[in-house]
């Protein structure tokens, strides 16, 4: 018996039954050990195969396409820390619902514990983190390829969402007879000559209701939009609006924000005592960013709280008396119709607006950290999208800026690391081939430098916007020790991207004013392809300053 081939015939069973369930992109990253999960992926016309050097931006990578293309999507890698390095993407995923299909090589068991070389515990290494795990035994005969693909398909046909953990021992041969040894397969009869999964188990798809609706609806409701796609955005937004129920949108929730710079007039005395009038709060989607948002949630006391979101998890840190509906949000919302009626709080509507003008006399038509993230907006790509990085850029986008109802905005705020954000941005661009705006800050990008490599041909023009603060200015808001701030948490680089643009072959530009980074971003939608990397040199707290200054303007209101 030929090992190099028969170990190609059963990654072909694995890949093809992951196929079967709607994984149409594989991320794949060099490798021996893998060798069988790569042929057999490479070889497999129902897949796009994506590659990168770097196994912790190939995750991250997987997960934008996910994110994206709302479809599972498969990652290969070889045996040893290459496996450790999908530990961040990971755990995204499980926060933030994409269906993510980690397959990692690994030697055969005798050979771990004794001494071999790349040869580390793979069994179960992501603890609880995976939605689904399967720890496959070495390919042999003696176990038929209905049972391999029977434990494929159930763990998919269970995979709700998150990850799916399969560790995939091989033992060598790895190279040699490629051909061969199909009579293994063929157990499997005419399953090859179809497009369907081997083993089938419909899941119950129905939507929560809520009997008593009808009673609610006539209630005073506030409603929280949390991270959701741009569909799900508009029908919050448009549903809210004819309940007379005030929209507080999260920067990720694509509702348009229609009471804009919630973070800044929730703190406002007027707001928060009218406020406390709702008797319901509604919450969609989870992932919530504005500090004075998470405060109110945390301390309103309605009669009931109810979130709306298909992950299935509490997803209320505040552990508020009322009821968590585990579904998807444009089905809720069908199943659960408006009453119009007036605005029952047209003082913090006023209040919204006014709070908007005040952020637009101060930030308009300036070149700062903080004016950048207010008019982000005028830099959006016509029918494009947008990806947002973590730490003090988000908050000050949240805070600052309105961004289109239905406009696609992605990020990854479930752990909110600043790992992997380029390489997620990129993942996010391919899957949809839509010209792609992201922005992040200067550490953040060190910290991924290494997927600057894939942004070198993208399908429609890209351009990153690294705002470089000289350091994690996020701690600037916090009451850090004064004489450690700078060295041991802002830790200043003081370093430039225009070498590193150079080395990954990506275009430059450094704008030093509102109007050049405007006439430059708008200019490269239209007239340009591949990515232009813009750096914004600016002060390195001005942003938390304004941002602090501005909560107090509101204040006074």
């Amino acid at each position: 018996m030929s090992n190099s081939a028969f170990n190609i015939r059963w990654a072909e069973v694995i890949v093809e039954a992951l196929a079967r369930h709607g994984m149409k992109h594989i991320c794949i990253a060099p490798g021996s050990r893998s060798t069988p999960l790569t042929l057999a992926a490479i070889n497999n016309n129902k897949l796009h195969c994506h590659t990168h050097f770097d196994e912790r931006g190939l995750g991250h990578l997987a997960l934008g396409l996910a994110k994206a293309s709302n479809e599972p999507v498969g990652v290969i890698v070889t045996s040893g820390t290459a496996v450790a390095n999908l530990y961040p993407a990971l755990i995204e995923a499980g926060l933030t619902g994409e269906k993510v299909i980690f397959l990692t090589a690994d030697r055969p068991p005798e050979l771990i514990d004794c001494g071999a070389n790349q040869a580390i515990r793979q069994t179960h290494i992501f603890a609880s983190h995976p939605l689904q795990s399967l720890m496959l035994p070495r390919p042999t005969k003696d176990i038929s390829a209905k049972w391999l693909v029977t434990a494929i398909d159930n763990g998919m046909n269970q995979l709700r969402h998150g990850g799916f953990h399969i560790n995939c021992p091989f033992a060598e041969p790895l190279y040699g007879e490629t051909e061969g040894e199909y009579e293994w397969q063929k157990s499997l009869g005419d399953w090859w000559n179809s497009n369907h999964p081997w083993l089938i188990e419909p899941l119950t798809n129905s939507v929560a209701l809520v009997a008593d609706w009808y009673f609610w609806r006539q209630k005073k409701g506030v409603v929280i939009a949390g991270r959701m796609s741009a569909k799900d955005g508009e029908l919050v937004a448009n549903w809210a609006q004819q309940l007379g129920w005030p929209l507080i949108g999260d920067v990720l929730s694509q509702t348009g924000q229609p009471y804009p710079c919630a973070d800044l007039w929730l703190q406002h005395p007027q707001a928060i005592e009218q406020l406390k009038q709702a008797e319901l709060v509604i919450q969609f989607g989870s992932s919530l960013t504005g500090k004075r948002l998470l405060q109110w949630q945390a301390n309103c006391q309605p009669q009931e709280y109810w979130i709306v979101d298909a992950i299935p998890q509490r997803l209320d840190p505040a552990n508020h008396k009322g009821r968590k509906l585990t579904c998807s949000i444009n089905g809720w919302i069908e199943n659960h119709p408006a009453q119009p009626r007036g605005l029952w709080c047209e003082d913090v509507y006023d209040l919204a607006k006014k709070t908007q003008r005040r952020v637009e006399s101060q930030l308009k038509n300036q070149y700062s950290e903080a004016a950048i993230a207010h008019q982000l907006p005028e830099l959006l790509a016509p029918r494009g999208q947008l990806f947002v990085g973590n730490s003090l850029i988000v908050r000050l986008i949240d805070a600052f800026a309105q961004l289109p109802m239905g406009y696609p905005v992605y990020s990854n705020r479930g752990a909110s690391g600043i790992d992997g954000l380029i390489s997620t941005m990129a993942g996010v661009q391919r899957a949809k081939a839509k010209s792609t705006l992201g922005i992040v800050g200067d550490l953040s990008a060190l910290y991924d430098l290494n997927s600057l490599a894939l942004l070198r041909e993208p399908s429609a023009p890209t351009v990153l916007i690294i705002v470089n603060n000289n350091g994690g200015q996020i701690f600037s808001m916090l009451p850090t020790p004064d004489e450690a701030r700078q060295n041991y948490y802002c830790m200043p680089q003081n370093v430039s991207f225009e070498p590193a643009a150079k080395m990954f072959g990506l275009q430059y530009c450094a704008p030093t004013d509102w109007n050049t980074l405007k006439t430059s971003v708008q200019q490269f939608w239209h007239n340009q392809r591949g990515t232009l990397l813009v750096e914004l040199v600016v002060d390195s707290d001005e942003g938390a300053k304004t941002l602090k200054q501005l909560l107090e303007d509101v204040g006074h209101l």
